[in-house]
């Protein structure tokens, strides 16, 4: 049997900006899906610790510092909004004895605090 499980966790990003006329997708710090084991185009939950709105898209690479909620998921996050971004994957069950998630937490300035 196959469960699905938190990948990856980016804790706490603040967004930078919202572009609410591009066409989708969710840009987000190169250097920050690395740490994250996140690729561009993955689909991704993005959960709103403001408002508690939740919405799925995917993923854009995007400069140092950037997270940039686009297209109609503009409306549910907004600059300054903190954010949290995961990204699921489907695991074989008898390998999850000592299965733990990729989670990265983030500082004020989007920098990796650890």
């Amino acid at each position: 049997m196959f469960r699905k499980m938190l990948r990856s966790k980016i804790h706490r990003a603040r967004v930078t900006d919202s572009d609410l006329d591009y066409v989708g997708s969710i840009t987000i710090d190169r250097d920050l899906l690395i740490a994250a084991d996140i690729l561009p185009y993955e689909k991704v939950q993005v959960v709103n610790i403001n408002s508690g709105s939740r919405f799925e898209t995917y993923v854009m690479e995007g400069d140092q510092g950037t997270i940039c909620v686009n297209g109609a998921a503009a409306r549910l996050a907004y600059p300054g909004d903190r954010i949290i971004i995961m990204a699921y994957g489907l695991f074989e069950q008898g390998n999850l004895k000592d299965y733990k998630p990729k989670i990265i937490l983030l500082g004020e300035t989007n920098k990796l605090l650890e």
